[in-house]
């Protein structure tokens, strides 16, 4: 007897009693057909405030669509200035419990870029800088250059202060002068006489390469020499620049990172504020090496910044200004034409942040990052989507709706890099201080400027930011907190990475670019989430569960 259960031509179900069956292989032509519009909202019908009011990035989803490469294959390349790019579109905030010379480091080492903060000394804002442009090199061409008379201890003195123990020693101890020896670590480590001149101790046996040498036949000299510097030197033997073998090692282990091509050193920002003597402090951090300046204010469309922008386009043409923060297209229209590089796009959507609630100022994160960016790339100006990032999801929509990049605060202020000790908190989990720029402790910073005692709060980057030099009362803007251990950037932001490629894959482009154009086309598509479906888009239903992110 022949089995009839589950048998299809058994079967009475008509899955359509109105419409007759189509042959099935001529499915995507009836799509095209019929549904020519496709599924979902495009962007503009999506961050429609008149139809759907202000947005934010848990609002809405972005639709699936064609999976035909690996995940491995999107490129993630996309511009922070008008004319620098950064091959992974991750920005760390200039906040001063999360970004200073370390976080800058290594966020250039993974591709992205570190901003930072300036509440803090100009000292120490600029030693900051200092440390990251000295951090690689391609030919070093102002190494620290040591004299005959120089001694062991001084030698030691300078290690202690660079961070590296390798110095080339000249006869009048400046570039340009014959080379007569290099010092090493190994050199001075363990020699007892401190008073010796490093003459005593430094090698002379020496592999140079002759001036001229392009740095990859320098590279290749250094690669096979067992020597940890290699100096260029003229005709003379007068020392011309220097390699690293550290240098060397850091192109291969970093191959994405964010360096200037004509002098292989990392790309540096750092934020300063829009007073009159923010000009000195610029030029100290333009002593420095600074690459990139961003004006720090939580209301960019001001007359202050204005005309700190046309101040420094004036005086400073080669320095690339990013300017902010804005949230609508006339605050960004006024900074465009002031002449940026850059826009910061955000207000009160940061998780330290309380600007919305206290000032009732602001704009819903989605709408503002979309309406900006659609407007500022009109003019060939990039977007930072600053602010409201939680997860990799978030970067994602940030990047749908147009911003080039995306800057983060809360979500590496508890990584190893960032400023800071851990410490138990009463739960028992390692945690990290966290606090917006706009908390009473952030105004309150004493270190930021040279006056003492109270009047300090008067010189603050959190006072500056927020335009409260002059009040006697201080209102907050940002709340201190903190923020549970994410180990180090070196790990959290190859995560951060992967995740962003999948999630493009998973939509079916390669790139941030081709995301960008689809989503002006109207062929990367959206859907608005209601509380339920953001309830079933989390986890839900289970007993207990183990988030684990990534390993």
């Amino acid at each position: 007897m022949p089995l009839t259960n589950g048998h299809i031509k058994s079967s009475t179900i008509n899955l359509s009693a109105v419409q007759p069956k189509l042959d099935f292989s001529t499915a995507v032509e009836v799509l095209s057909e019929e549904y020519p519009n496709g599924d979902g909202l495009d962007a503009k019908t999506l961050l429609d405030s008149k139809i759907n009011g202000g947005l934010t990035y848990n609002d809405f989803l972005v639709l699936p669509g064609y999976i035909g490469f690996a995940a491995s294959d999107v490129a993630l390349e996309s511009p922070v200035t008008k004319r620098i790019s950064l091959k992974t579109p991750l920005v760390s905030s200039p906040m001063d419990t999360v970004t200073e010379h370390s976080m800058a480091i290594h966020m250039a080492l993974l591709g992205g870029l570190g901003v930072i903060h300036h509440n803090c000394s100009v000292e120490d804002q600029a030693e900051m800088v200092r440390k990251v442009k000295r951090f690689e090199n391609g030919f070093i061409l102002d190494p620290v250059v040591l004299s005959p008379t120089t001694t062991v201890s001084e030698a030691k003195q300078l290690k202690e202060k660079w961070g590296f123990g390798g110095f080339p020693v000249t006869e009048n101890g400046t570039l340009r002068s014959k080379l007569v020896g290099m010092i090493t670590t190994r050199d001075i480590q363990f020699h007892p006489a401190l008073d010796d001149p490093v003459t005593a101790v430094m090698s002379t046996d020496l592999v140079t390469a002759p001036s001229g040498t392009t740095l990859i036949e320098a590279n290749a000299v250094l690669s096979k020499s067992k020597k940890g510097k290699l100096p260029i030197v003229d005709s003379d033997g007068h020392l011309i620049s220097l390699l690293s073998r550290s240098d060397l090692m850091k192109n291969l282990h970093y191959p994405l990172a964010s360096k200037l091509p004509q002098s292989k050193q990392l790309i540096c920002a750092a934020a300063i504020g829009t007073r009159p003597e923010d000009k000195f402090r610029l030029q100290k951090l333009l002593d420095a090496g600074l690459d990139i300046v961003v004006l720090d204010s939580s209301q960019g469309n001001s007359l202050f910044q204005i005309e700190m922008i046309k101040y420094i386009k004036d005086t400073h043409p080669e320095l690339d200004v990013i300017g902010g923060n804005v949230v609508t297209r006339a605050q960004a229209a006024s900074l465009i034409a002031a002449g940026v590089d850059g826009l910061r796009v955000g207000m009160g959507s940061g998780s330290a942040c309380i600007t919305q609630e206290v000032m009732a100022v602001g704009r819903p994160q989605a709408a503002a990052v979309f309406n900006v960016s659609t407007f500022a790339s009109r003019f060939g100006v990039p977007c930072i989507a600053d602010g409201g990032i939680q997860n990799v999801g978030h970067i994602v929509k940030g990047l749908a709706l147009g911003a080039s990049t995306v800057m983060m605060g809360g979500l590496l202020a508890g990584t190893t890099e960032s400023p800071g000790n851990y410490y138990v908190s009463h739960e028992g989990q390692l945690v990290k201080a966290y606090r917006g720029m706009g908390s009473i402790d952030a105004m309150e910073e004493k270190k930021a400027g040279a006056v003492p005692g109270n009047l300090a709060k008067k010189s603050s980057a959190g006072t500056a930011r927020y335009f409260s030099e002059g009040d006697r009362l201080l209102v907050a803007q940002g709340v201190s907190g903190s923020v549970l251990d994410r180990g180090s950037v070196t790990k959290f932001v190859p995560y951060l990475v992967a995740g962003l490629q999948h999630s493009l894959q998973d939509i079916g482009v390669k790139s941030l670019a081709e995301l960008r154009q689809g989503v002006l086309d109207g062929e990367v598509r959206f859907e608005l989430r209601t509380v339920s479906a953001q309830a079933e888009g989390n986890v839900h239903g289970l007993h207990s569960f183990d988030k684990k992110l990534y390993s």
